[in-house]
């Protein structure tokens, strides 16, 4: 269905970034001050009621969680609930903690659908955990490589580590919950993380807990444990673990050898203006 084509209903999914008012962007504000009806998700109670300063009728998602309850039924019925007013023919706003499309399974299940069915649909990004993180360690990506995974996820399927860049575990607070039903597991979960990371790592390397500033007057929260350490450490659902290489990148020399030859053979062009 083309752009003409589509129905009165639209969905835009926003990004209010970390620091309480201090991340959003002007065209997220627009969506949020211009929608017919506005939804609120994060994770801070103070966010939620800072949001509601600039828009009194936005409706809190919050409620959908519950101890006991599937996040996945949860994520079912937030995405619901935005799309029955799309439904309606109204300007329908999502406003969620950080980036909404990082680490938030709604935006991207709401967006999709609502384009299935023949609505506009848009996702306007906001100043991640990541984002965040990188300031706050001084860590360049580009430096060593940097890899990003689910606590859990890196438990359940196979996946290769680079010991020589930069490991980054999201959600570990909760590590070792596949159905995901708790807000929080235990230290025996997080030994399971633990004996996962020793076989690439030294018991005794330095790891980070990592959590986001989400006011001006807080710092972020920066601790350095032993990984041996780990389980017994105290973590939240908003708490993410670094861990920096353990070594030194090591050369391929073939390959540096074969990029010298191409170089040497490749006549130099002029960079274009």
């Amino acid at each position: 269905m083309t752009a003409a084509a589509q129905l009165p209903g639209h969905l835009a999914c926003v990004g209010v970034g970390m620091m309480l008012g201090a991340h959003l962007g002007p065209r997220a504000r627009a969506y949020i001050e211009q929608a017919d009806v506005v939804f609120v998700a994060a994770s801070d109670a103070l966010v939620e009621l800072w949001l509601q300063t600039m828009r009194p009728d936005a409706i809190s998602l919050q409620p959908y969680y519950a101890e006991g309850k599937s996040r996945r039924e949860t994520y079912r019925e937030m995405a619901d609930v935005m799309l029955d007013e799309v439904r309606r023919g109204r300007r329908v706003c999502g406003a969620f903690y950080g980036h909404p499309g990082v680490f938030a399974q709604v935006p991207h299940d709401a967006i999709a659908q609502a384009r299935r069915e023949g609505f506009g649909a848009a996702m306007e990004p906001g100043v991640s955990a990541e984002d965040c993180l990188y300031a706050d360690m001084g860590i360049d990506p580009g430096r060593f490589g940097c890899q990003h995974y689910e606590a859990t996820q890196l438990l359940l399927y196979p996946r290769r580590i680079d010991a020589s860049a930069y490991l980054v575990l999201w959600q570990v607070g909760i590590v070792g919950d596949p159905a995901c039903l708790r807000f929080a597991t235990t230290p025996a979960h997080r030994q399971v993380l633990v004996e996962r990371l020793l076989l690439d790592y030294p018991a005794d390397h330095i790891v980070t807990i990592y959590e986001a500033a989400t006011s001006a007057v807080v710092s972020p929260r920066i601790e350095c444990v032993v990984l041996a350490d780990l389980p017994d450490s105290k973590l939240t659902m908003q708490s993410t673990l670094i861990v920096p290489p353990a070594h030194a990148l090591v050369a391929d020399e073939a390959m540096r050898m074969r990029l010298a030859r191409l170089s040497a053979t490749t006549p130099k062009t002029t960079r274009p203006v």
